[in-house]
């Protein structure tokens, strides 16, 4: 991995860490074993190698959530596949991490990554709820939209539960409930 990989794969550990404002230029050249000079050589400060760290944290969770969600099998299925794929529950979400910090909110060059991120995780999730009605596994009556938005702070709030309680139990619950809604529905 050369110099700028380091420092990317740095800033997206410590950013869901410690997200933005905890995270200094030294803990990101430490954390990457480079010195102040090789991070200003390949990026122009903080806020620009943040930028890029969050984009690549957003685009690998659109493909990890594609992969899941654009699979074989029923809407329920690839639903059911996307929200009890492993993940590091304790941590949070990468990309959810990032609503908390001020610093993110108020920029948009590093907040338009997460906003995209999870209009297009809302969006997808739309696209399979509508064939799921298309084919008659899921009733009429479910507004694809809003099940999808749904889901996603389903998903999100389960984070921030186990966080709480320092326990991925919380998370398990919402999910097995958010599915157990939709299992019900599809019945």
């Amino acid at each position: 991995m050369d110099t700028a990989e380091r420092l990317v794969e740095s800033t997206r550990e410590l950013l869901w860490e410690r997200g933005y404002t905890g995270t200094s230029p030294r803990a990101i050249q430490e954390r990457a074993g480079a010195g102040q000079g090789s991070m200003y050589h390949h990026f122009r400060g903080k806020p620009d190698l943040a930028a890029t760290a969050i984009q690549r944290t957003a685009d690998d969770l659109r493909t990890r959530a594609g992969t899941l969600l654009d699979a074989p099998g029923s809407a329920v299925e690839r639903i059911t596949a996307y929200l009890t794929r492993d993940r590091d529950v304790l941590r949070g979400c990468p990309v959810g991490r990032l609503t908390q910090d001020p610093d993110v909110l108020a920029d948009p060059t590093l907040h338009t990554p997460v906003t995209e991120t999870f209009a297009w995780l809302c969006d997808h999730l739309s696209a399979v709820l509508s064939e799921g009605r298309a084919t008659g596994e899921l009733p009429e009556t479910i507004d694809p939209d809003d099940t999808a938005a749904t889901i996603v702070a389903t998903l999100q709030g389960g984070y921030v539960l186990a966080r709480a309680a320092g326990s991925r139990e919380p998370f398990d619950r919402a999910i097995r409930g958010a599915l157990g809604l939709l299992r019900t529905a599809a019945a």
